[in-house]
């Protein structure tokens, strides 16, 4: 048992830096897209007055999905416009949209959801399709990059904000934080308290998508790691691939399942707290 124990570790010390860090390298953004083992694209570094404004590997996916939804809508909304019983993808996009009007929209933001619904559609689809990208060869997942969704969260802010603005002027909107009747010596707690809530609200808008969108791509790479850790031990790594692959097939559907949910709590939650904005007497 010890000599077994000894010989895991010596195998873990003793990987070299692009053995040991793999896993990291595939969750990380980089300036090299991996096409291995075909090729390795080197991305062009770029300064702009001193600004590091370089293209990244999730740039590039990003383009990728910016491109690929802005296709594939406008296709969609021109076969609709052709006829009124969509047909194939045109149908599911249909699904999608009536969803996310009828189910998410309408009941937190009110009746004046029209107004808000075309962003908190791209968000979803955005999100979704980002979400989806890591999960496909050679793939990689922009909403792992922090910057990526706090970017996100900075325009739900910026939205929750505008809403409740529009809704109830400035000074109306910032009066009507305060709860009314409230005994004014409460206020110094309160008003300080839903000051940072404005903020806290797209901060775990940020941080929620982040950490679930990179915790399954990590609990993926550890379970094929196994393998590797094992192959010194031809028994062990023969009873252990099997079980490895099983797991991480397993790991790869939750995925999909949890790149729809967390499309979905994104989502809701920024329509809910649009609806909080405009609605402040509930």
């Amino acid at each position: 048992m010890y000599s077994f124990s000894t010989s895991v570790n010596d195998t873990i010390q003793n990987a070299s830096p692009s053995q040991s860090d793999w896993i990291f390298h595939h969750i990380l953004d980089s300036r090299e897209l991996s096409l291995q083992p075909i090729t390795t694209i080197q991305l062009p570094e770029i300064s702009l007055f001193g600004l590091d404004i370089s293209i990244t590997k999730h740039v590039v996916y990003l383009w990728i999905v910016a491109v690929f939804l802005i296709i594939t809508l406008i296709l969609s909304a021109r076969k609709y416009n052709k006829t009124l019983i969509p047909k194939g993808f045109s149908n599911l996009i249909e699904i999608i949209i009536v969803f996310i009007r009828d189910e998410i929209v309408k009941p937190t933001v009110g009746e004046k959801y029209k107004k808000y619904l075309p962003y908190l559609l791209t968000v979803f689809f955005f999100i979704i399709s980002c979400n989806i990208i890591g999960l496909l060869p050679y793939g990689s997942t922009p909403t792992g990059n922090l910057a990526v969704t706090a970017t996100l969260a900075i325009f739900s802010f910026f939205a929750i904000q505008i809403s409740g603005i529009l809704q109830h002027g400035i000074v109306g909107y910032f009066k009507g934080l305060a709860p009314k009747g409230i005994n004014p010596l409460l206020l110094i707690i309160i008003i300080p308290i839903e000051i940072l809530s404005l903020f806290t609200k797209p901060f775990a808008l940020a941080i929620r998508l982040f950490a679930n969108m990179t915790a399954g791509h990590i609990a993926l790479m550890v379970l094929l790691s196994i393998i590797f850790l094992f192959k010194k031990f031809l028994f062990a790594e023969i009873a252990v691939i099997p079980m490895s692959i099983a797991f991480s097939i397993f790991i790869d559907l939750l995925e999909i399942l949890v790149a729809l949910i967390q499309a979905y709590i994104f989502t809701m939650l920024t329509s809910l707290f649009i609806g909080l904005a405009i609605h402040q007497e509930h």
